[in-house]
């Protein structure tokens, strides 16, 4: 392979709001202390993160590295609404890889969220985690008769669904909207607070931290996978993870991931929001779609109006446009001026046809591992590719593992 392994981007433009948080700094030095690791994790966001800290046994020689530094990729950029809802319905992903897959992919989901919610308490990371219900609306992607039939699907998948028609809508939440479906098993959080906490934790159990080192090449044959790196260095590893978000391996460049754009907002705090919002995550079933929650300071966050291309988001005024843009959809739906945002950003994210990331050992590459494509689940998708990544590492392979995994070109 040639220099510069992953493909090098801006993950995202403008600074998010979490940018200008506490508790968001890691320690970590430039230059690795051995040249030999059981496992070593390509990024230090928010999946780099939960994969070490899923491995760590205080055996295992680990350590994680970027090239920027901890927290400072497309992990800051997330609006962090940690939902076990996917962005392809339960009922149309049924309809692409069977009605009994496509439920364990959404009960998995559903127990990831509240898995790293478990995994937050115990840790005693301050990151504003708060368990949240979700307010899925209809719009012109999927109207009230669709949004029914999802229901159903759900609850014949175990799963918690309430089918709410117009009129309970309106009285309930003052939204104008066909249908709603209520659902459990969601939250929130500030995950640049979150993704330094459990690096942190990582680092505790004995994971090493590296900064400002990016790998260019690697070869991996039958014994430890080579890494090349931009200081001139070779590292040995008995296993390779990438969790380098969208920038992605070149030779995982797949006919069924791509890059899209996507824009955010904060307001200030303290607005006078409706009362049942704090208790919400609110999205909607439209292309482009709107989606939004609250902050515990009162902050409305907000995105949306996303675009099929990897470059978009680049561009100085689109964000501008978009802010507006996303700001005039509050103020219709929930009959409210959010005022002025106090934050602006953009980011590319990952997607593909079913919503579903790709995530476990790279074809044709022996002991390499990789996670991407996570469409509007970034986190969520982060807690079940550290349980599947790390069973695989210790020889244990998940049962869903096959859910997730890469397909061929």
């Amino acid at each position: 392979m040639g220099s510069g392994i992953t493909a090098r981007r801006d993950l995202r433009e403008a600074r998010p709001l979490w940018a200008d948080t506490s508790h968001i700094s890691v320690l970590s030095h430039k230059t690795p202390k051995s040249r030999r690791y059981n496992v070593v994790v390509v990024g230090a966001g928010i999946s780099g993160a939960l994969v070490a800290h899923a491995l760590a046994d205080g055996k295992r020689s680990i350590a994680i590295i970027d090239r920027r530094g901890p927290v400072k990729g497309s992990s800051m950029a997330s609006t962090a609404m940690i939902q076990h809802e996917i962005d392809v319905p339960l009922h149309t992903l049924s309809g692409s890889i069977g009605k009994a897959r496509a439920a364990r992919v959404w009960r998995r989901s559903a127990d990831a969220v509240e898995q790293l919610q478990t995994l937050v308490d115990q840790l005693g990371i301050a990151c504003q985690m708060e368990a949240k219900q979700t307010l899925f609306l209809a719009g012109d992607e999927y109207g009230a008769r669709a949004l029914a039939k999802e229901a159903s699907a759900r609850k014949e998948a175990g799963l918690t669904a309430d089918y709410i028609d117009a009129g309970q809508l309106k009285r309930d939440y003052g939204i104008d909207r066909t249908a709603a479906i209520r659902s459990d098993a969601s939250a929130s959080a500030n995950p640049a607070q979150l993704t330094a906490g459990v690096l942190r934790h990582a680092r505790k159990r004995g994971c090493e931290i590296i900064s400002g080192v990016e790998i260019t090449d690697l070869h991996a044959s039958s014994g430890d996978v080579v890494l090349a790196t931009s200081t001139g260095h070779l590292l040995f590893a008995g296993h390779v993870v990438f969790c380098t978000g969208y920038e992605f391996l070149k030779p995982l460049a797949n006919k069924d991931h791509s890059i899209v754009s996507t824009w955010a907002i904060a307001s200030p705090p303290g607005l006078k929001l409706p009362q049942w919002l704090s208790g919400y995550l609110v999205w909607e079933a439209s292309d482009p779609y709107l989606y939004l929650r609250t902050t515990p300071n009162g902050r409305l966050i907000a995105g949306g109006e996303d675009e099929d291309s990897p470059d978009a988001y680049l561009s100085e005024a689109k964000l501008a446009k978009k802010g507006r843009v996303i700001t005039e959809k509050i103020g219709d739906l929930l009959g409210c001026s959010i005022g002025k945002p106090d934050y602006a950003w953009a980011a590319g994210f990952g997607t593909t046809p079913t919503g579903l990331p790709m995530i476990g050992e790279v074809p044709g590459l022996k002991n390499v591992h990789a996670v991407m494509g996570y469409g509007g689940n970034g986190i969520t998708f982060s807690m079940i590719a550290s349980h599947i990544i790390a069973a695989s590492v210790t020889g244990k392979p998940d049962p869903d593992a096959e859910l997730f995994a890469f397909k061929a070109n």
